[in-house]
């Protein structure tokens, strides 16, 4: 099991995880086997990118679009 370390902040869902020091690419790559493994599906590696994977937002909505939900993933409004 991984543990942050440091003083807990609000986690806004549209900010950046590697920008705030929430997750390294380590971290990534640990995200990543966590979401093939518990939600069986394959995650290439052109989607390994910000756009995907920066963000609870975006991790939300990639997932949604990974396991074809029709359900609305709830945005944040810029």
């Amino acid at each position: 099991m991984t543990f942050l370390f440091g003083d807990p902040v609000p986690l806004l869902d549209d900010a950046s995880l590697m920008d705030s020091g929430i997750i390294d690419s380590t971290g990534i790559l640990e995200l990543i086997t966590f979401m093939e493994t518990t939600y069986h599906v394959t995650i290439e590696n052109e989607e390994m990118i910000p756009d995907n994977l920066d963000s609870m937002s975006r991790l939300a909505r990639f997932l949604a679009m990974k396991l074809g939900s029709t359900a609305a993933v709830a945005q944040t409004p810029v």
